[in-house]
């Protein structure tokens, strides 16, 4: 597996990292001995970044996490969290003082003293313009409650605005196949500042598992079924924005110019990885199998598979099927 540097921080992360939402809620349920052997088989396969957030599960996530951590001192993993969620997205909820509640509440739920990496959970733009918003953070950093701190943003335009600010480590936006506006400019933006990024929603929510069929549902409590259209929060979160039968059909265009032996969702984590400016992809697991399957798609970076082919796959779907669909501030 593959490490990288994390910004500036001398730190360095994999460069197929776990994303732990689903450990938390709104993927159905995942029981904790599950949630364990999920993260034991990421490590185990080099994962050295876990990406959780203090609202996963009201702190489920991060409690499963600093258990599991617990158990395995000298564990060499960076653990990313986020807050701002815990509250209505509002500008004036982003103050010293809920900044500082919510890290403690998230060292009590990761058992440590300070956090290694803390982000803004996809706030509103009024907050990464705000001056205060980074004296905040930088204060947190004074302190020793926070190692590093980064932003989780939803638009490109806000990516920029981050990755402005001298002191932020890490950007975490939405980046796959469906989603590649970030290459035009977030990527070389965040390349040429030193900071790192992290993909999420790589698989767009399972979409590019190519498991998908236009009849496929999902369960009730499942961000899937309830957010399909942004009932429940941004729309981009769910299936990255895209009509789910469209995705369906790019994804089985896409799947279709792959040889044979190389899955989708191995070939998209590698393809993401690969490109310039992305310092890990964080997909979910919510089992062993899924777990091996991500850190494996590492192994596609070392060479026997053309990246080159399936970058000229991706932009022709995107083009032909797909950037009329998205919403131009993605």
């Amino acid at each position: 597996m593959q490490q990288r540097a994390l910004g500036r921080t001398g730190r360095s992360v994999s460069a197929i990292g776990l994303g732990t939402w689903q450990l938390g809620a709104d993927w159905g349920a995942v029981t904790e001995e599950d949630a364990t052997a999920v993260l034991a088989a990421s490590v185990d396969a080099g994962v050295t970044l876990f990406d959780t957030a203090d609202v996963y599960g009201d702190g489920r996530s991060e409690s499963i996490i600093g258990r599991f951590l617990a158990a395995r001192p000298g564990h060499g993993i960076t653990v990313a969290t986020k807050m701002g969620r815990r509250l209505a997205q509002e500008p004036e909820n982003y103050s010293p003082e809920n900044f500082r509640a919510w890290t403690d509440r998230s060292r009590a739920n990761l058992g440590v003293d300070t956090l290694d990496l803390v982000q803004l959970h996809c706030p509103p733009t009024a907050v990464i313009e705000d001056d205060a918003t980074f004296d905040a953070l930088d204060a947190l950093v004074a302190g020793g409650a926070i190692a590093a701190y980064g932003v989780s943003v939803e638009t490109t335009a806000q990516a920029l605005a981050a990755i402005a600010r001298p002191n932020v480590t890490n950007v975490q936006i939405i980046f796959n196949p469906f989603r590649l506006k970030p290459l035009d400019e977030v990527l070389p933006a965040a390349e040429a500042a030193g900071v790192a990024i992290f993909a999420r929603v790589p698989l767009a929510s399972g979409l590019l598992s190519g498991r998908y069929t236009a009849t496929t549902t999902f369960a009730s409590d499942d961000h899937r079924t309830y957010n399909r259209h942004g009932e429940a929060f941004d729309r981009g979160e769910t299936f990255s924005g895209v009509d789910f039968e469209t995705g369906v059909a790019a994804a089985a265009e896409l799947a279709a110019a792959l040889p044979d032996g190389v899955s989708l969702p191995a070939a998209t984590l590698a393809w993401i990885a690969s490109r310039p400016g992305v310092t890990s992809v964080i997909p979910g697991a919510r089992n062993v199998r899924q777990a091996e399957s991500n850190a494996a798609a590492a192994a596609l970076l070392e060479g026997g598979f053309d990246l080159a082919a399936f970058d000229r796959a991706v932009r022709d779907v995107y083009d032909r099927d797909l950037r009329a669909a998205i919403h131009p501030n993605w």
